[in-house]
């Protein structure tokens, strides 16, 4: 018994509001509910994913993620949340390889989003890539950072990112 169209988007809509307010749990269960009647609906799957999240519940949160990823809809900025959150879930549950994987094609999507690079290169740690690691952040600070002495020191970091066993 699906529901669609202005009921959907109510429901949905509700759902979110709870979670805005505080009231994580009960949004979860709107949302698990919400799912199951909406099966294919990428946003709510999405957003199911997200409300499990809150909650610290990794494992949970992993088959509505990656239901909103394979489903159609999603704005760019979801399906950039949704690469982020599972991502950083995998990590979290220890299934770095996944992780890695699925962060790495998340960048070339979003190439500038630094959140991503952010996850990536911690996931690269986990799986003892630390040299990819420390030359994604590396980067992304010289790229980023407002902070005195990062910009006085700009194009030696990005020197070093690049190889960070160069010598004089």
């Amino acid at each position: 018994m699906g529901v669609s169209g202005p009921e959907r988007d109510e429901l949905l809509a509700d759902a979110v509001r709870m979670r805005e307010r505080g009231e994580a749990e009960a949004a979860r269960e709107r949302l698990v509910a919400l799912a199951e009647r909406c099966a294919d609906d990428a946003e709510v799957a999405y957003q199911a994913a997200w409300a499990h999240d809150v909650l610290g519940l990794e494992a949970e949160a992993v088959p509505y993620y990656e239901r909103a990823l394979r489903g159609a809809g999603l704005s760019a900025e979801d399906r950039r949340g949704a690469l982020l959150g599972l991502g950083s879930t995998y990590r979290i549950l220890g299934r770095y390889d996944e992780a890695v994987a699925l962060l790495r094609a998340a960048v070339v999507d979003f190439p500038r989003d630094g959140a991503l690079r952010t996850f990536l290169a911690m996931a690269l740690y986990n799986t003892g890539g630390h040299r990819e690691a420390m030359r994604l952040l590396l980067t992304l600070l010289a790229e980023t950072s407002a902070d005195p002495g990062v910009e006085r020191y700009r194009r030696a970091i990005e020197f070093y990112a690049g190889d960070l066993d160069a010598t004089v």
